[in-house]
Order: C-alpha cells, then structure tokens, then sequence
C-alpha cells in the first residue's frame, strides 16, 4: 500500500473527527450485518473505529502503517483487556500469503492511496468465499478542496470510477452516496470557506445537525446524492 505522504502523515484530523458520534453510526448501521468472523480493518489509524466495532466480530485484526497510530490501538486494547483483537503494522503486503479474512474494510483510507487499483486487488486476494470488501470514501473529485490535499487524499470517488476498481466476478451489495446535506457543507467549504482544516465547531454542527437530516433525505433520493460514497461487494462462494 503506497499511501501519500506516509512516513510523514500525522493523521490530526483523525482524532478532529472521533467526535463525529452520529455520522460513525451512520455508516456503520449500513455495514453491520456484514462484519463477521474474519475482519481486517486495514488503515486503522488511532482505532476510533475498532473501538466502536471489534465486538462485532471474534476476531478482529487492525492494520496500519504508521507505528506511532498503532502504538494508541495497541495501548488501548492492552488497558481494556480486549483479546479478540489485534494490531499489525504495516500493509497487505506485511500478511501472509494465505491469510484470508471474512470482511476487509476501508474506512477512509483508500483515497490516500496511490494505486488503489492493485490495492482492490491485493485485498480480493486475501478475501474468503462469500466475504466482502467494504470501501467508505469521500465522493465526487469537483469536492476536492485544501481540506482533501492537507491530509493527502489522491481523490475522491464517484460511483463510476469506485466501480472501475470491483473485481469482475465480485457481486455488487451496496454502491451509493451517504449525506446529501453535507455535499451542500462541503461544496461551501470549497467555493466560499476554502478552509483546509474544519474546527471542532464545525465538525460538531455537521455531525449533530446536518447528518441526521441527512440520514432521512438519503433514503428519498435513493442513495444517489451525498458526499461521501459506500461500496459493499462480495466474493462468490
């Protein structure tokens, strides 16, 4: 996995956006009854997401690169006294070559890779029969702001190009946009604020406010409107 910036990413926004209670449940009620058995959280940064989703699954692996985030995941399983999961640093390529898993996510994280193409690969390669790659990005490349380059995003996603990376043979369980309201918050920050780093104020306001509304209008407009996009697709058994 070659991530932009990755011996030097410091990942700030990670613990700016830990405080994004509903949009966290958001997502993850669209994904829960896929997370089962083997899961491989890959890009886990400082674990807020497998603080909030390791119980899903009896074993549960963290992947990241970057010692430093490791150390926290690390840390924190070792005070909770949580066995069934685990931490590896590094990238796929760090995984043994028969080393198969159930779900394989990437929550934000396949946008700060380079060649996300051989990346879907890698990953398919390491998918059971019958398991899924889950893949939740920031949507649409005209969103692209200072925000997206200070924290080293390649891109954004749109159902076409996200699509361009399923493996052929894989079966299409979910591909469609989540918070159309917040496509609106983000298109401002670009034309008006062009901030390149949200404050804790704005991030609350938007996670508190908008995205529940967003929970209610992305089911009327069926999914096809929003700035971040969510991809589920599974391997035939």
């Amino acid at each position: 996995m070659t991530t932009r910036n990755n011996s030097q990413y410091v990942g700030d926004e990670l613990e700016l956006f830990a405080h994004a209670i509903n949009w966290r449940s958001y997502w993850t009620s669209k994904i829960v009854n896929y997370l089962r058995g083997r899961v491989l959280e890959v890009g886990a940064g400082i674990g807020t997401n497998t603080k909030n989703l390791y119980h899903l699954s009896d074993n549960w692996t963290a992947l990241e690169p970057d010692a430093s985030q490791s150390a926290v995941i690390s840390n924190w399983l070792h005070a909770s006294n949580t066995l069934s999961a685990n931490v590896l640093i590094g990238t796929l390529s760090t995984l043994d070559d028969d080393k198969m898993y159930d779900a394989i996510l990437y929550i934000d994280v396949l946008e700060h890779i380079e060649f996300d193409r051989q990346e879907v690969i890698n990953a398919y390669h390491h998918l059971a029969p019958g398991g899924v790659i889950i893949i939740l990005s920031p949507a649409h490349d005209f969103l692209y702001s200072l925000f997206d380059k200070s924290i080293g995003h390649y891109r954004r996603y749109s159902r076409k190009t996200l699509l361009k990376l399923r493996p052929s043979d894989s079966i299409i369980k979910f591909t469609g946009y989540l918070d159309s309201v917040g496509l609106l918050a983000s298109l401002g920050n670009k034309l008006i604020m062009k901030s390149s780093m949200p404050t804790k104020n704005q991030i609350l306001f938007w996670d508190r406010v908008l995205v529940p509304v967003s929970k209610v209008l992305d089911r009327i407009f069926r999914f096809k409107i929003g700035k971040s996009i969510l991809a589920i697709w599974q391997k035939p058994r």
